[in-house]
Parts: C-alpha cells; structure tokens; sequence
C-alpha cells in the first residue's frame, strides 16, 4: 500500500489530505487559532461538583466550562493535585526535580468526585475530546505524552507493552530495556512501532517526552487558571508520527515553512525518509493537482455512489448515524443472494473508509441488503472488520442483528468532519426562483437598444435554447423578427448549450464579444 500525504497551506489553516493508493481516506483541518485539541495540557479551576454525576465541570477558557468525570481522574489523582500546586508555587530561583517527588496514595474507584476535589482546586488537566455541539470538552487527569516509539504517562513505574506485538521474545527485550532507561515516577507504555528498535532510539525518544514534561512543568510557574500549558505537536508532525512507515512514499506541501518543519522531523525520527518531502511549486491549487478536490466532492455527499453502480445514503442524527445499503442497478448475476453478498461486501470497505473520512464517531447503524444464509453474514462481519483493522480510532463492530442490521461504534474524538458539497444555482442565487422570460426580454432590448446606438452592426446574440425557442417563436412575428425592423439591422440568434436559462452574451461581426 502507497501512502502520500498532502499538505494544504492558507490563510485560515492547515488542510491535510491522506491518500492510500491514490484513494483519500483521512481528512484533516488544523485551524490557524487551533485550540483545545486532543491532547492538550490546560491548568483547569474546579467550578462546580455534580455529586449525582459524580463529576466535576473545570473552566478551562472554553465558553463552556469542560466536563471531567470521576473515571477519568486517574489512580494518581491526589498525585497530580500535589504536584500541579508544588509546580505553580515553585521558588523562581529554580524548578524542583520531579524524580524526588513524593507520590501520594491512589484513590479508590469506586468513589466520590467531592472526596478528591471537594476544595475546587486548580489542577492540571489533559483534553480527552474536544468541543463538540453545544458540550464543552472532555478532560482526563490521566496525563500521557506520546512519543513515536513509547508513551509516558507520570506519576507511576508501570512498564507495558503494545499488544499488537505478538512475539514474547520481543516483547520481553522491550521491557526489559526500558526497564534500563526509564526515570523515576514515570511510566512507559511501548506502542507498536518500537518492535524491532533498539536502546538509543528507544532512549532518545523518552528523553524527548521527558523535556516536554519538565517544559510544562515550568509552565506551570506562576501560571493562572485557566490557562494552556502545553500544546499538542502540529497536526502534520503528529500524524507523521503515528503513521510514518515504510509504505509512506511522499509528502508534498506547499508551504515552505511547513515544508522546512516537516522535513526536519523527519530527518530526527527517520533520516532515510527525508527524501520523500517535496515543495509544490506549481500555481495551480494542490488539492485540484493530486485530485484531492474531486474525491471531496464525490464523498462528502449525502448519497455516495460506488464504482458497481450501488450506493450508500448517510444520515445524521442526534443520537447516531445511519447508514443505508443500496443496490441501484447492480446486478452480477440471477442470484439474488449472490448479488447481496457482493454488494454488502463493496460497501463495506466504503463504509470503513468513510468513517474515517469523515471522522465519525458514536454509534453507527448499517442497513445492509438482506441475506439469507449465516456463511454470507459471517464472510460480511469479518470483512468489515478487516476494512476496519487500519483504522487509528477505537471501534467495535457487532454481529448483524435479526433484523438485518450491524451496529459499529467508534471512539469520537472530535467534531464530525462535514464539507457542504452542493454549490449555489448561478441562475437563481439559490432562491429557486429566477425573473420571468417576459423580463429577460426587456433585458436583453435593453442592451441591443444601447449597442446600436454606439454604431454596432452584425450583431449575434447567444442564448439558452429554451429562450432562442422563445425568441423565434412565431417566425415572421416572432420576437427576433420585431427588433430587426425596429433596430433596421439584422439581429442574428444563436445558442449554447452550456449558458444557464437567463444568460446571454452579445457578439460582433468578428464573433468577438462585446463586454457590457
């Protein structure tokens, strides 16, 4: 598989397209005020506890103040409250080494959000969610900084390694070198990309992380609530640091600082791939030259056709999304189930690919076309889990119900990725009223009136066919036939096909046109 990624830079942000063999399957927009990203470090002030919720909300700047619930506290709650106060009333002269730090006790799971934060504190908080509707962002005060080969999260000595590496030789010479190089009061998750890496660059991505916590840390100075801390990387460095492989082929940006930036992150985590990084020099649009434009066009509709001639109609809802499965006039053979099976099994690697397209999340329902035998829904099950093995979000798919639907939910991270793909009629503006031909024909004596008052002759006048149709009708007493005897010339009429029905456009005997 061919990875690329396109990179388009403007004014009012960063849009980023990811293609798969030439096919867009990620969509992403980096504003230029980005703010409360996923992954982002806020110093939060504890507004209002919500006993029967067991939740707090925590001001964070947003206009809505953030929801954090007893879960998503972390064991190390008492921990983080004590360093988060240390941090902000730290001696100027210097900051206090975070591997002499005392831990308190973790709290219990089963309890009460007003028994950790009854005092209101400022506590520092990480953005689980971001703003989505009318609800605030979701925080976490489970602080992780992931890293291309391993994830830190503080305030513990907990060792583990991705499931995803399946060899427990491997898996034991991972924890075992980390064991080697982690600090004191930090923990160490190894993703899945560190199969196979050896110590230094195992060791110098943990000692990158471990900057950037001592960088917040000192942040965290004499800092008041609410405030950012720290920012999650560019949304370009973090992709390229969750996906970069050996698949990835090119990289192609149009902006020279972000091509600068880009390019130097990838000399630091994968020096022979630096090469793939190209500028875009031409004058036309980048997105128009890789296509990018026309699949945004064709996948953000309502109704999604596929290559076979079905189709997919997506919904939104308040609660969930819907999706159904249409044939159209597909139709592979006599068999019917045949036909359903591989309609069924096409749409759902579209399906896939427009989850993550268009990034959504929460619970989706699929009306697939209905299947009688159990070894057809079966194959369909797991193909569409296999479509969804490459998606990053966590997600889960559910056996086809008796009623013949599938249910998928999947982690949502931010707000729904939705691009309006229908334009405004040129001819009516899109009030799906246009002015009456009865008025268009004034407009257009008008115009005659005032070109052969400045001396034109040989005049040719181009129109939609319906209204040459008009204006001809009738031959001798026809409408064309009134302005040469009242004009003492000859109007000659023509059309085309591609003018919209109020347009016109007048022409000289050299059948240039005369701009008015």
């Amino acid at each position: 598989m061919n990875k690329e990624l396109i990179i388009n830079a403007a004014s009012v942000g960063v849009e980023i397209a990811l293609l798969e063999d030439k096919k867009l399957v990620e969509l992403h927009h980096e504003k230029a005020d980005a703010s409360f990203a996923v992954g982002d470090l806020y110093l939060g002030k504890v507004k209002k506890l919500i006993p029967g919720l067991n939740a707090a909300f925590v001001d964070v700047g947003f206009e809505k103040d953030a929801f954090l619930h007893y879960t998503d506290l972390s064991p190390y709650a008492r921990s983080l409250l004590k360093f988060t106060h240390q941090a902000m009333n730290d001696n100027p002269q210097g900051e206090f080494d975070f591997s002499q730090f005392q831990t308190e006790s973790e709290i219990v799971k089963t309890g009460k959000i007003n028994e950790v934060l009854g005092q209101k504190p400022n506590i520092l908080v990480q953005i689980l969610k971001e703003p989505i509707a009318a609800k605030g962002p979701r925080l976490s005060c489970e602080i992780s900084l992931p890293g291309r080969f391993v994830v830190v999260t503080p305030f513990n000595d907990i060792i583990a390694v991705s499931r995803k590496i399946h060899s427990s030789e491997e898996r034991k010479r991972l924890h075992k070198i980390v064991e080697s190089i982690k600090p004191k009061n930090f923990g160490v998750i190894v993703r899945t990309a560190a199969e196979g890496k050896n110590t230094a660059e195992l060791h110098e991505d943990l000692i990158m992380l471990v900057q950037s916590w001592k960088n917040m840390q000192h942040n965290l100075k004499g800092a008041t609530a609410p405030c950012k801390i720290l920012s999650e990387q560019t949304k370009t460095t973090s992709m390229l640091r969750d996906l970069l492989n050996e698949d990835f082929n090119r990289i192609v940006v149009n902006d020279k600082n972000i091509y600068n930036d880009t390019r130097n992150y990838i000399q630091k985590i994968a020096p022979e791939k630096k090469e793939i990084v190209s500028f875009y020099y031409n004058c036309a649009p980048i997105f128009d030259q890789y296509g990018v434009t026309k699949q945004v066009k064709a996948s953000f509709g309502k109704t999604v056709n596929l290559p076979s001639g079905a189709y997919l109609i997506i919904e939104h809802t308040e609660a969930l999304h819907v999706i159904d499965v249409n044939s159209g006039y597909k139709s592979v053979s006599n068999n019917q189930e045949m036909n359903a099976l591989e309609t069924n099994l096409e749409a759902a690697a579209e399906i896939a690919r427009q989850l993550r397209l268009r990034d959504i999340g929460g619970i989706i329902v699929v009306d697939f076309i209905d299947m009688k035998l159990p070894d057809n829904k079966r194959r369909l099950i797991e193909a569409m889990e296999d479509c969804m093995r490459a998606d990053r979000a966590k997600h889960a798919v559910l056996p086809i119900s008796k009623f013949g639907l599938m249910q998928i939910t999947r982690q949502r991270m931010k707000p729904e990725m939705n691009i309006n793909t229908q334009e405004v009629c040129p001819t009516c503006n899109g009030t799906g009223k246009i002015s009456s031909t009865l008025v268009l024909e004034d407009e257009i004596e008008k115009n005659l009136s005032y070109l052969v008052m400045q001396k034109h002759t040989g005049l040719t006048i181009v129109v939609h066919p319906i209204i040459y149709a008009y204006l001809t009708k009738g031959w001798l007493f026809s409408i064309r036939r009134k302005w040469s005897w009242k004009y003492k010339q000859k109007i000659k009429l023509t059309t085309n096909n591609n003018y919209y029905l109020t347009e016109f456009h007048f022409f000289d005997s050299n059948e240039e046109e005369i701009k008015l």
